[in-house]
């Protein structure tokens, strides 16, 4: 089975609005493919302009903050008026092939064109893969039972004291507070 790499997948709507979302992704016989569950702004952004633009970055508060309602990242325009995070190491624009329809997850199947690098990539520490991982999580409340979370939130917060740095310690506050918030009926709804 291919593996999926967390990535922050960037589109734009028919209005114009850009929108930011953290979606796992996987390569297969050349494609980028992406399963976004219903309802989905990022779907809905594709499938109107048969475009998206994966960005690859550093920085995990940006997984931690779409999944947290916190989608302001800063971007900038890219050929074929879509837009790439600013800060992002790489983007790779992305053109939909084909498209297979689900009520749950569509797939969609899309030809990825050159990657564009604009900085290093130095590697994830265990807190911002902590990060990534409870970003994950998040994502997924209404699908989890609670004793799930709270074990794999625990397991985490061993990465996250021992090795976070200032950004991975404000991104995983922004997790454990939309955990609380969930459980206290708190949460607004954000779709990728």
């Amino acid at each position: 089975m291919p593996r999926i790499l967390e990535t922050i997948v960037t589109t734009v709507s028919p209005e114009g609005r850009p929108h930011i979302a953290p979606m796992g992704m996987q390569e297969i016989d050349g494609l980028v493919v992406l399963m976004p569950f219903r309802p989905s702004q990022t779907l809905d952004n594709i499938l109107a302009s048969r475009r998206a633009v994966l960005n690859l970055t550093g920085d995990v508060r940006i997984f931690a903050g779409c999944v947290t309602g916190r989608r302001d990242w800063p971007t900038v325009p890219v050929d074929g008026g879509e837009v790439r995070l600013a800060d992002c190491l790489t983007h790779v624009p992305l053109e939909l092939f084909d498209c297979r329809d689900d009520d749950q997850r569509p797939v969609l199947r899309l030809r990825p064109g050159a990657a564009v690098i604009h900085g290093p990539f130095r590697g994830f520490n265990r807190a911002q893969a902590a990060v990534i991982e409870g970003a994950v999580l998040v994502s997924r409340l209404s699908m989890l039972p609670a004793e799930k979370v709270d074990k794999e939130l625990e397991y985490l917060q061993i990465a996250i004291d021992k090795t976070a740095g200032d950004d991975e310690h404000e991104a995983w506050q922004w997790l454990l507070q939309a955990v609380a918030d969930h459980r206290s009926g708190a949460t607004r709804r954000r779709s990728a």
